[in-house]
């Protein structure tokens, strides 16, 4: 591979080390790496409590992870135990990006996750240290020594390196720091036959490279791609690329959008089996997604539902649930979106138990008219859109809980519940 025609960099990836219980831990004068904090959601929005982070001890010391649930913690008085408090950490997280600002201009500070974060350093890393592990180290301290956080950093010739370096090396290094290059990057990386070590790399495309008798990054990056596109596509071609450590991003390139849509999902608190109750959800969800579509003075033409059924439903049907969408004229009335929500739903479910609603709407063209319908008189039409725009102003101004439908109050809504919500967690910021 001739690198010489690929891009050279200097890149940082930032990793807070488990973020909200680094938080959690340093908001009480604990130091994340010693103390055994689980940070655990609230149990009627998850079914019984799910742990969204959890310390390092605490992983170490109980076996805990992030997927684990509130019945998988362990009887033990040191274990420390806290609700989540998103509002602090997005305002951690921001504190934390400006340090990172100091080190090189605001475009090249890009935010990949509330918890990582890429540097571009290429020309202000020597302006800082003699060598990027040593800034690395410098931006490590800084944060340490403002926030009582850990971080981990993955330093790569481009981004794509940077992240390697960060999953495989960094976070396992006692310096929590991690370096990849081209010129090492065969001899790290090439090795490795559990591919789902590697970034992008699920346990789907494992089996499918396996059978193309895929079992090492080395096999990948050997395979022809004429080979590897004809068998899996575009996705192909970056699994070789992936490969060889080769990746043309640039950061300051705002990332095209093929097909505009906005939408909303939401999982919900138990099992859904009674029609009336899932209409509640899918109705309140069209109705939050078609103000965003005025607020972007946006309208529809195509309207999807995805529906994914409960565990036990999924096994007895031998489905995961089902995705429709229609194609209509252009809208963003929340009447007529909901409508065709519920003709959806109604044409495709058979009773079965419901676990998440997912809605969004797509094709969408900028424009203020308004599509009449001719069965419908004007001043009625023209009277409801008035109403719309009186209520979106509303909520805008005193919040989504200001006017609302009556539906939300029938059994089965959860819209009011989830007002205060932030990521669908406790936003909130006192002690518990």
């Amino acid at each position: 591979m001739d690198y010489s025609k690929e891009p050279h960099g200097v890149f940082f990836l930032i990793d807070n080390k488990s973020f909200y219980a680094s938080v959690e831990c340093a908001q009480r004068g604990l130091d994340p790496l010693e103390a055994p904090l689980v940070v655990l959601s609230e149990q009627e929005n998850t079914n019984g409590g799910l742990i969204l982070a959890a310390s390092p001890v605490a992983k170490k010391m109980y076996g805990i992870n992030n997927v684990s649930r509130q019945r998988d913690l362990p009887k033990n008085d040191d274990l420390l135990v806290v609700p989540p408090r998103m509002n602090l950490y997005i305002e951690k997280n921001l504190e934390i990006n400006e340090i990172f600002r100091q080190y090189t201009q605001e475009i090249d500070c890009v935010p990949y996750s509330i918890d990582e974060t890429i540097l571009d350093l290429t020309y202000s890393w020597h302006l800082f240290g003699p060598d990027p592990v040593a800034v690395a180290r410098q931006i490590q301290e800084t944060v340490r020594a403002r926030l009582g956080l850990y971080t981990t950093v993955g330093i790569g010739e481009n981004p794509l390196q940077a992240k390697l370096a960060l999953d495989l090396f960094a976070k396992h290094s006692t310096g929590l720091i991690g370096k990849l290059s081209y010129a090492d990057f065969a001899e790290k990386i090439w090795s490795i036959t559990n591919l789902t070590e590697v970034w992008s790399i699920g346990r789907r495309t494992e089996k499918h490279l396996h059978k193309m008798g895929i079992y090492s990054m080395k096999n990948l990056a050997h395979t022809t791609p004429y080979t590897l596109k004809e068998e899996m596509g575009v996705m192909g071609t970056q699994l070789l690329a992936l490969a060889w450590g080769i990746d043309r991003t640039d950061l300051e390139k705002p990332v095209r959008v093929k097909s505009d849509s906005l939408g909303n999902s939401q999982v919900l608190p138990r099992d859904y089996h009674r029609q009336e109750e899932i209409e509640v959800v899918i109705q309140e969800i069209g109705e939050q997604v078609a103000a965003r579509l005025r607020k972007r003075h946006k309208q529809t033409m195509c309207v999807s539902l995805r529906i994914g059924f409960s565990y036990a439903s999924a096994e007895e049907m031998g489905t995961s649930g089902f995705s429709q969408q229609l194609k209509i004229a252009p809208t963003s009335d929340g009447r007529i979106l909901n409508r065709c929500l519920l003709k959806l739903f109604r044409k495709n479910w058979q009773g079965e138990a419901v676990r998440n609603v997912a809605v969004s709407f797509g094709g969408l063209i900028t424009t203020q008219d308004l599509q009449l319908n001719l069965f419908t008189s004007v001043k009625k039409q023209e009277k409801h859109v008035v109403l719309e725009k009186t209520l979106d102003q509303i909520r805008n101004k005193f919040g989504t809980t200001a006017l609302f439908f009556g539906h939300s109050l029938k059994h089965g809504g959860t819209m009011l519940e989830r007002t205060g919500l932030v990521g669908g967690h406790n936003g909130g910021n006192s002690y518990s």
